[in-house]
């Protein structure tokens, strides 16, 4: 790990250099990467040269141990555990921040909502789900766009597809791809009894025109009058459009717009993100026939996590966090299972990586 710490330090003073390079400053595109690198490279050896420092300290704190009077033993016994103590968190600090980092992080997310078993209920509580996560977002201030929906008769959803425009967007919301569970009473319940419903949700990295290519003799689309509820959205000329991929047989509708262009163009970005979506989990595959995807455990079809409104109650399954704040969590206030999902499998990364060296030691 040391000699990767010092080969990053030279890196950090070779991009300096770069950065004060007159034919770099001139490159506006080049001058925003060099800048970016330089931004995360000088989190990394900020920390190293404190792990530095204080492997340093503890050096000379254990050849104290050696002295002969009694109260510099006992003064150095102190010092050398508060620095072991500070040198193993620097230490931990430093293997985290030289995990191979996720390039998709600072992406746009598309978010894909589809109400699952139980009916207006589930519809209902897709509804609630892209509230929540539309508040989230807010708290973030980060813009949502509806690429397309599908309202039911009862103000509920059968499916809503939305991108999140804002850096580290794909990253705080990773982790929600999956089965929500919601256990309560519906409003159209007599009895009282609590029914359990479920909602699936899908989250996609956005594709970059520059990153993914698509052949246009490869695209079929159609146009088609949109339809709505009670007469809503329904426009009087063909501006809904569905566009397919013929390689991969993937389809996607969008009618929110009264322009066939602009219907056309979200479509397509919905379409690139999918396609991408596809080939990283085929890429995981192949790496590891034990992760399926790049979600949790792999299994997108597996249940994620429970919402339940008797006991105000919310409890992800994959990491056994349970939150007695269900009220909060539905006004978009996620940031402590965000969080702790990502601990987790920053945690898992680290044990795998630690787990690859013993092997190849």
């Amino acid at each position: 790990m040391l000699d990767k710490l010092t080969g990053v330090e030279d890196r950090f003073l070779e991009v300096e250099k770069l950065l004060s390079d007159p034919i770099i400053v001139q490159d506006r595109e080049a001058y925003q990467k060099y800048s970016r690198e330089h931004a995360d490279l000088s989190k990394i050896v900020s920390i190293f040269k404190k792990y530095k420092q204080t492997a340093t300290e503890l050096n000379d704190s254990k050849d104290l141990l050696k002295d002969k009077d009694p109260a510099i033993i006992d003064m150095a016994r102190e010092e050398v555990a508060l620095l072991t103590i500070r040198k193993e968190k620097l230490e931990n600090d430093l293997k985290n921040l030289l995990l191979p980092k996720d390039p998709n992080d600072d992406k746009n997310v598309i978010i894909e909502i589809r109400a699952g078993t139980g009916g207006e209920e589930a519809g209902l509580f897709a509804s609630d789900l892209f509230r929540m996560y539309t508040r989230y977002a807010e708290s973030k201030n980060w813009k949502v766009e509806v690429m397309t929906h599908h309202p039911t008769g009862v103000g509920g959803l059968k499916e809503i597809i939305a991108m999140i425009h804002g850096k580290g967007a794909y990253s705080s919301f990773k982790y929600e791809s999956g089965i929500h569970r919601v256990q309560r009473v519906p409003e159209t319940e007599a009895q009282g009894r609590i029914h359990t419903s479920a909602v699936t949700v899908a989250v996609l990295p956005e594709a970059e025109d520059v990153e993914l290519h698509i052949d246009p003799s490869e695209i079929k689309v159609d146009v088609f009058r949109a339809t709505g509820p009670g007469g809503q959205s329904v426009n009087t000329t063909d501006s809904a459009v569905r566009i397919t991929h013929l390689p991969t047989g993937i389809v996607v509708t969008c009618q929110d717009e009264k322009s066939q262009l602009k219907n056309k163009n979200k479509g397509m970005k919905v379409l690139r993100a999918r396609i991408l979506d596809s080939m990283i989990r085929e890429q995981d595959e192949k790496r590891s026939k034990e992760r399926k995807s790049q979600i949790g455990d792999g299994d997108r079809s597996g249940r994620i996590r429970t919402y339940n409104f008797p006991q105000g109650r919310v409890t992800d399954h994959r990491i056994g966090l349970t939150l007695y704040k269900l009220e909060n969590i539905m006004q978009g206030e996620i940031n402590e299972i965000i969080g702790e999902l990502a601990t987790f499998y920053q945690t898992q990364a680290l044990q795998n990586a630690k787990s690859t060296e013993v092997r190849g030691s």
